[in-house]
């Protein structure tokens, strides 16, 4: 599939946006976006003229943006480009957004610290402890630990 993937470098200029949703959770934020460049005649920074972009994001990221970024942080912002045309009181407008794939705090302008999230659902694959009469026979695995302690004692 062709997607435009793109790495954008900027500051969030609203609040992240959170929602709950029958697939699991969805947030989006505007994200600025100030080209800067050395201007020699002047001998200053001159800023450029500024991006918006609506970023979009699904599931875990979606939680993990609410609860870790605020307005005017600087980001890093990684996903696909999305352009869309509208039209709104009979005029075309033009928006560009961002389905984020990853997003991260920008640590050339900052410091951070990163917490792993703790799941609270059990791996689906994951088989009890304890299994009941009721339970197939044992797995390979168990068959082998418990084969393994005969020879011990």
């Amino acid at each position: 599939m062709n997607e435009t993937l793109v790495t954008l470098v900027g500051n969030a200029a609203t609040a992240v946006e959170f929602r709950e949703t029958a697939t699991g959770g969805m947030a989006r934020f505007r994200f600025a976006v100030t080209p800067r460049r050395w201007d020699r005649e002047k001998q200053l920074w001159a800023d450029g003229r500024t991006s918006f972009y609506t970023v979009w994001s699904w599931r875990t990221l979606a939680a993990n943006l609410a609860g870790s970024v605020s307005v005017g942080e600087p980001l890093v912002v990684h996903g696909r480009l999305k352009v869309r045309e509208e039209e709104q009181a009979n005029q075309r407008r033009t928006f560009v957004d961002v389905e984020a794939v990853a997003v991260g705090h920008d640590l050339s302008r900052g410091t951070a610290a990163f917490r792993r999230v703790v799941r609270a659902e059990p791996v689906l694959t994951e088989r009890p402890e304890r299994v009941t009469d009721g339970d197939a026979q044992e797995s390979p695995k168990q068959r082998e630990h418990d084969n393994a302690m005969a020879e011990v004692s």
